[in-house]
């Protein structure tokens, strides 16, 4: 009776479904999160008797056969890529991206990784710096004696001094557009590296090349909906307890089965 492990696929993939769920709730309030989403397929089918076979003599062909699945696999966790809300913070280093692209960061072993959260800090030594103390590249040196500092829309950043009128470009902020970002590799820490289904990262001016903008003052809200999500969980609630009926339901029949005399 394969109804026992066809079932227990159900079950498995429904709980993968609720785990992928609760990542979403848990990272609600995370800066530049997106969604992400289970998706599945089914199994390869048993051939009983497959479509178009000869039935008679004269020729008639089976018009659907039989083919029976086997139940369901895990697909993929697909990325809902969606723009988050924009919340003001009115800090300097908040920087929050309007469209797509990434904000480059070097990490310590030298990689480059890419990310959407723009909670920008400076080191003691004035280094523009991710809230892990990861370099923002190109490096961006604050200097001691400036009183404030500037992003435009482009990512250029501007320092203000008390002893001069006109404003000083310390630099500019690129961004990495990729051919798909939903085959970006995340690592944790709000971070995505490079990987063969994402392609190479095309990097470019805030605002050029289908690139966003750059917003300063703000972040990007998560773009979890909580409603959706709590409706789907109540879904793959549901088809785990009819997966599970499944089993039962298949064990009292093989009970049956063992017990004629």
């Amino acid at each position: 009776m394969n109804a026992l492990k066809i079932a227990a696929t159900g079950m498995s993939a429904q709980q993968m479904r609720v785990e992928t769920i609760s990542n979403n709730l848990a990272n609600m309030s995370t800066t530049g999160y997106n969604a992400r989403r289970a998706e599945f397929a089914d199994l390869h089918y048993q051939q009983i008797a497959r479509p178009g076979t000869i039935n008679a003599a004269d020729g008639t062909q089976l018009p659907t056969g039989v083919q029976l699945g086997l139940g369901v696999r895990p697909a993929s966790i697909s990325v809902q890529v969606e723009q988050g809300s924009l919340r003001a913070t009115g800090a300097d280093l908040d920087v929050a991206i309007e469209g797509a692209g990434y904000l480059e960061v070097t990490l310590p072993d030298g990689r480059a990784a890419y990310t959407r959260d723009g909670a920008l800090k400076r080191t003691g030594d004035g280094l523009i710096v991710t809230s892990d103390g990861n370099p923002v590249a190109p490096d961006i040196t604050i200097p001691a004696d400036a009183r404030s500092v500037s992003v435009n829309a482009e990512g250029e950043v501007y320092a203000y001094f008390a002893d001069q009128v006109q404003p000083q470009i310390l630099g500019q902020f690129n961004l990495a557009g990729f051919t798909n970002q939903k085959g970006l590799e995340a690592i944790g820490s709000n971070l995505f590296v490079e990987s063969p289904a994402s392609g190479p990262p095309l990097v470019g001016i805030p605002g050029e090349d289908g690139l966003g903008t750059l917003r300063q003052g703000y972040l990007e809200d998560s773009s979890v909906d909580a409603v959706r999500e709590v409706t789907e969980l109540i879904e793959a609630q549901r088809g785990y307890e009819l997966n599970a009926k499944v089993i039962t339901a298949s064990d009292q029949m093989l009970g049956a089965t063992t017990q004629i005399r």
